[in-house]
Order: structure tokens, then sequence, then C-alpha cells
């Protein structure tokens, strides 16, 4: 369900991106169209975006050649307005949403991947907020695991700290404008919006949500998210 109420003063409006250009390579298969409870993949971010209130249109973005395959699946949510090709890279498949959006532009856009069918609703309710009150914002969790950096000889050689690191997450959100002016100018190689927008000088702030909002990467994600989505369609605790 959506969120019973809106973040924005009456005047502000938001859209989202949905990527879905990817190639699923380390998946072995098409991912996006795999079945997840009952359900393609992708319908579980379309599902999101479109119960999502604060949210009034939504751009999909796929590989050239699926693009008549993804607006059949997008079809029954009113909220995606078009579907349209991505680009070689995450950036160029991002401004060609961003440019799609462009003629009616929204005061802020949030850009989600796909490939992460936990988000819910309430998940880009709390980054468009954040979005609001910092200029951009980004869902994230705090990096957990011990870092080293390796050598050129492959030998692990130094320790890095963890405090103060965080593993960015999708939806990532900032003010139009900003956003599309940072893809424009620092899109090449950024392997997210976030990336972009600190090289435009736009320091987006993490949301810590501490729900599950992992990137369905190798078939064993499948089964686990399957788990989590049939347990919140159950309303219990995980």
């Amino acid at each position: 369900m959506g969120s019973s109420f809106s973040i924005f003063e009456p005047t502000m409006k938001a859209a989202a991106i949905l990527v879905a250009a990817g190639s699923s390579t380390r998946m072995g298969f098409d991912k996006l169209t795999a079945p997840l409870a009952g359900q393609p993949l992708l319908f579980w971010s379309l599902q999101a975006v479109q119960d999502c209130s604060e949210i009034s249109t939504a751009i999909l973005v796929c590989a050239p050649q699926r693009t008549e395959e993804f607006a059949a699946l997008a079809k029954s949510f009113p909220k995606i307005s078009r579907v349209v090709a991505g680009g070689a890279e995450r950036s160029a498949s991002v401004l060609n949403g961003l440019l799609a959006l462009a003629p009616n532009p929204p005061d802020l856009v949030a850009v989600h991947d796909a490939a992460r069918p936990l988000a819910t609703p309430a998940l880009f309710t709390q980054i468009l907020a954040a979005a609001e009150k910092h200029r951009a914002a980004s869902a994230a969790h705090p990096v957990a695991d011990s870092l080293h950096r390796a050598n050129a000889a492959g030998l692990l050689q130094e320790t890095l700290s963890r405090q103060n690191l965080f593993a960015m997450e999708t939806p990532q959100a900032a003010a139009f404008p900003d956003l599309l002016a940072a893809i424009r100018a620092n899109g090449v190689g950024a392997t997210d919006e976030v990336g972009a927008l600190i090289a435009a000088g736009i320091h987006p702030v993490p949301v810590l949500h501490g729900a599950p909002n992992f990137k369905i990467t190798h078939p064993s994600d499948l089964p686990v998210a399957e788990e989590i989505l049939k347990t919140r369609q159950a309303n219990l605790p995980y």
C-alpha cells in the first residue's frame, strides 16, 4: 500500500525512473523476468512505484530491443508514463529517463534499480523526504565487513577503517535539475547517481532504513527474496 499522507508541499511533484536495462551477465539468465513470488521480478519495483502516493509519474528504462516486451509488462501500472530505451552504461540509461521527464519536469526524481525487488513504497517516500530536506539522498547501509586493500600482486596489504563507510542502495533521489546536470557532466563512468552528484559538488545524505533491499545478482538471491516477499504478504515479522 502507498503511504497515507504526503511528505511534500501541495505544489511539490516527484517522479521515478526504474532502470531495467542490465544484461544479467552474472545470473546466467534474464533476472528481470525471472519468477519471484508469483510474478516477474520486475513486477515488484513497478508495484512499489505505483503504490507510492508521493510519485505521480514514472519512466521505465530497458534494453532497446525489449521496449515492446516491457511496455506490455508495465501496462497495468498507470504511473508508468513511458518505456524508453537505455544506453550502453547505467548513466546513459538514467539520462534517457531524465530526458523523458524533461518536457514536464518534476521537482524531485528517484532512480531505482529494478533488480532490487524488495524496495517498498515507504522506502521511496523516505528517500524522497530526505532528498527534499537535504537536496539529495540514497538508501544505504553501513559497511559491516572487514575491508582490506590488495597490492598489485593480489596480496592483502592495507586494512581500511569502516568508520563512516556506507554501501549504496537504491532508490537514490535528488532535485530534478541537479540530477540532470550531474549526470550530463559526470555520468560517464559513474556507477550510480550518488557518484555523479558528489562529482558535481552535491552531497547526498545516506538513509539507513534497516530493511532488506539487496540487488538480485546471483541465482541464490532469488529464494531469499521470495521468502521475504512471502513473509511481507503474510504480514509476518522477519
